[in-house]
C-alpha cells in the first residue's frame, strides 16, 4: 500500500506544469518535473488522439535525471483551439517534432506506441537527439495484423457495439466509449482498474486518430536506426496491442548500445503494472548517456 500511495504522489507531482511553451508550427511542450542532472526528456504520447496526459503515470516512473516534458503535436489531445495551433495542425505530422528537438538542448525523446512510431519515421532525429526511448513501440506497421488477430481471438464485450457507434459517427466521444470498452487488451487483469481510470481521464481527438489512419499507420516503417545512439527499448511482456517480437528481426535495432528491457506480466503501459522496472530501465539508459 505504501508503494501505491507513493506512486499516486508522484503522479500528482508530475501533472504540476511548470513551464508551457509552443513551436513555431503548434508542437507544446510543458515542463513537469526538474531532475539534478543534465538533458531535457520530452515524451510523446500513443493512440494518437490520447494527448500526453497519458504520459503522466510514466514520468512518475522513469524519474529521469534532466527535465521532463509532456509533448503534444499541433491538433493532438488537448493541443487544439489555441492560438499557437495551425489552422491545419496535421499538415506537417510527425516532422514537427524536429521543431521540439530544436527547442531544447541535450534532449532526449521518449515515445509510447505510436508515439515512439512517429520518432522513428523522422529521420533528421537521428542528428538531432542525444538519446531515445521506444516505450511499447514498433519497427513497422506489421503490429497491426498481429493485432487485429488477437482481437478476434480474445473478444470483449461491448467492443463491437462501440465499434459500431465509432464508424456511424466518430468523434471525440465515440472514440472515448469505444477506448475504455477496448481497455482490457491493454493491461494485466490486476490492473485493469488502474488502467481503465487513466484511460478514462485522457482528452481524446478524433481528428488525430483519423489523419493516421488515412495517412500513417498502414504504411509506417522506420526511417532510421539508432546506430551509436543510446537507446532503450522497452516492452511489456504481455503487451497484445503491440507484438514485441518485431524487434528480433530488425538489425539496426540491436548493438551495445541499445538496450532491450522485457517487463513481464505488464502490457501496453508497463508502467502501469511494475513501475519499479520501468524506472531501472531508464537508469540504465542515464548510465548510456553519461555524467
Amino acid at each position: 500500500m505504501v508503494g501505491a500511495e507513493r506512486q499516486v504522489q508522484q503522479v500528482q507531482q508530475v501533472q504540476q506544469v511548470r513551464q508551457e511553451r509552443w513551436t513555431a508550427s503548434g508542437v507544446r511542450l510543458r515542463q513537469v518535473t526538474s531532475g539534478g542532472g543534465r538533458g531535457n526528456w520530452l515524451f510523446v504520447p500513443g493512440g494518437p488522439g490520447l494527448g500526453s496526459e497519458s504520459l503522466h503515470g510514466l514520468v512518475a516512473a522513469a524519474q529521469v535525471p534532466g527535465a521532463a516534458w509532456l509533448v503534444d503535436l499541433p491538433g493532438d489531445g488537448s493541443n487544439r483551439d489555441r492560438p499557437a495551433v495551425p489552422a491545419d495542425p496535421y499538415a506537417h505530422w510527425p516532422e514537427v517534432l524536429t521543431e521540439a528537438a530544436q527547442a531544447l538542448d541535450e534532449v532526449v525523446m521518449v515515445g509510447h506506441s505510436t508515439g515512439g512510431m512517429f520518432l522513428l519515421s523522422v529521420p533528421e532525429l537521428a542528428a538531432q537527439l542525444t538519446g531515445v526511448a521506444l516505450i511499447s513501440s514498433a519497427p513497422h506497421a506489421g503490429w497491426r495484423p498481429a493485432f487485429a488477430r488477437y482481437a478476434q481471438d480474445h473478444p470483449l464485450p461491448g467492443v463491437d457495439t462501440a465499434a459500431e457507434r465509432y464508424a456511424r459517427q466518430p468523434d471525440d466521444q465515440t472514440l472515448r466509449d469505444l477506448t475504455l470498452a477496448a481497455a482490457p487488451w491493454n493491461f494485466s487483469p490486476s490492473a485493469a482498474a488502474d488502467g481503465r481510470a487513466l484511460l478514462a481521464g485522457l482528452p481524446f481527438c478524433h481528428d488525430a486518430v483519423a489523419w493516421a489512419d488515412a495517412h500513417f499507420d498502414d504504411s509506417y516503417r522506420a526511417r532510421w536506426t539508432p546506430g551509436t545512439l543510446p537507446t532503450l527499448i522497452v516492452s511489456g511482456g504481455r503487451d497484445h496491442i503491440v507484438d514485441q517480437r518485431l524487434w528480433q528481426d530488425e538489425p539496426g535495432f540491436h548493438g551495445p548500445r541499445v538496450l532491450h528491457r522485457r517487463i513481464s506480466e505488464a502490457g501496453h503501459f508497463p508502467w502501469i503494472e511494475n513501475p519499479e522496472a520501468v524506472r531501472a530501465a531508464f537508469t540504465d539508459l542515464a548510465g548510456l548517456l553519461g555524467p
